[in-house]
């Protein structure tokens, strides 16, 4: 009974946190924490630091990126590939993100492709919520298909560690499943995509919103195009800076040897991310004609700020829920597993959306199921149901995306659950799941 209030409790500051939108959900999450520790007397969870120190790092080396006229580069260079057949944007730009998740091992850097994506739509006559959303769920795929992600790196050390007689899974043949069934999905994704919603001349609210002129010049913005327009040698210069910073992050995520080692053990790859954006932010400063007072006053600052403040109440909220009651929680769905393998995937994607993040719900999960008796080629096979956290719009990313978004059509529901990501997330994820079986069905994994 205490558990089912409490999990009243989060929803109610979720629902009114969301309908009043921007920091407002993050600080509603303030006053769920206050009401968990001195009414229900549970010990406050940890805030997830590491997340929001990342997002912070990413965030302030994108705005100084924008500040220095860099990401006009990468938005022209982007316009140019997909403004060749620009109605397939829908498709394009959630495997833009993806890649850049694998290659970067934190679906963070979607930052960094929001405004272009949103540019590139609107300026194309094209709804922005059908790339802009479903890039937004790409991004968090790419996190089990990618090979420096800390997720990836629990579920192959957690397997590593699988009963005696159950088939071996290692690190290649766990990404030789997870990449092809992650991509699956997000064509899948994008698919959908091209066709959701309203096209932008016949929704209504929409043009109710351009008809006032203030309003057409915020969502259209100032510029038509990049197209054409000459950039100056400080704005490639800055793009090279952030893009090497990118690649030295990839790097060093794929080969752990590069980085320093410290009691045995090597720099983690979030304070290798979290230093390397911060340098990189600062070089640009350094190497270019940047104004560092204009960093703030940028729409990447802005909207990254907000979804600081808005993971940082919201997840803290949950996780003191969690773990307050993480017996009882494992003890019903391990009980659930264990007749029938196939709801692992139902049970990691409930435990993830309470987490919000994959690889707290692999550790939490995996050595579980492998302890009574669910084969590894489930767990490689569902891998995918670790990103369960779309289903209500509190990540960081999904938040961001709608601030992104100038048009509104990247928007929360009346109702909390009817968002913008719902059916991009369930879609994906579902593919990711039946396209993971399929293929260790095929290898003799399940």
């Amino acid at each position: 009974m205490t558990l089912t209030l409490e999990l009243l409790l989060i929803l109610v500051c979720l629902f009114y946190g969301a309908r009043k939108g921007g920091v407002a959900l993050g600080l509603l999450g303030g006053i769920g924490v206050v009401v968990l520790v001195f009414v229900f007397h549970i010990p406050p969870g940890k805030p997830p630091v590491d997340v929001m120190l990342t997002i912070v790092a990413v965030v302030a080396a994108s705005a100084t990126l924008q500040a220095s006229g860099g990401l006009e580069v990468l938005l022209l260079l982007a316009e140019k590939v997909l403004r060749r057949n620009p109605k397939y944007v829908s498709i394009l730009a959630p495997f833009v993100t993806t890649f850049l998740t694998m290659l970067c091992g934190t679906g963070h850097v979607v930052y960094t492709m929001l405004p272009i994506i949103y540019d590139i739509a609107i300026k194309n006559g094209i709804r922005p919520e059908r790339p802009m959303a479903g890039s937004s769920i790409g991004a968090q795929m790419g996190i089990i298909a990618s090979p420096v992600s800390v997720a990836v790196v629990s579920l192959a050390a957690f397997l590593a560690k699988a009963p005696a007689g159950a088939p071996v899974i290692d690190f290649v043949t766990l990404l030789s499943i997870t990449i092809p069934s992650t991509l699956a999905g997000v064509l899948m994704i994008g698919i959908f995509s091209w066709f959701r919603g309203k096209d932008l001349d016949q929704d209504e609210d929409f043009q109710k919103l351009i008809a006032d002129p203030e309003n057409r010049k915020f969502v259209y913005g100032e510029t038509a195009t990049l197209l054409g327009k000459t950039l100056d040698r400080g704005q490639w210069v800055a793009m090279w800076i952030f893009v090497g910073a990118i690649a030295t992050v990839a790097t060093l995520g794929a080969f752990e040897a590069l980085r320093p080692s410290f009691a045995g053990k090597p720099l983690s790859m979030v304070l290798t991310i979290q230093m390397f954006m911060m340098m990189a932010g600062a070089f640009i400063i350094i190497f270019t004609k940047t104004n560092p007072a204009t960093i703030g006053k940028t729409e990447v600052f802005r909207a990254g700020m907000i979804a600081v403040v808005a993971v940082f109440g919201v997840a803290w909220m949950a996780d003191s829920v969690f773990e307050a009651n993480l017996p009882i929680i494992k003890d019903a769905l391990a009980d659930l597993v264990k007749t029938q393998p196939w709801t692992y995937a139902v049970a990691l994607l409930i435990v993830s959306k309470f987490v919000n993040s994959q690889a707290a719900a692999i550790s939490a999960m995996v050595p579980v199921a492998l302890s009574i008796g669910v084969p590894p080629g489930y767990v490689v096979a569902f891998a995918a149901a670790c990103y369960g956290y779309y289903i209500l719009p509190t990540y960081p990313s999904d938040l961001a995306t709608i601030q992104f978004d100038r048009s509104g059509t990247t928007h929360i529901g009346k109702y909390l659950i009817n968002h913008s990501f719902i059916l991009p997330g369930l879609i994906g994820v579902s593919t990711s799941c039946v396209i993971g079986y399929i293929l260790a069905t095929a290898r003799g994994l399940v």
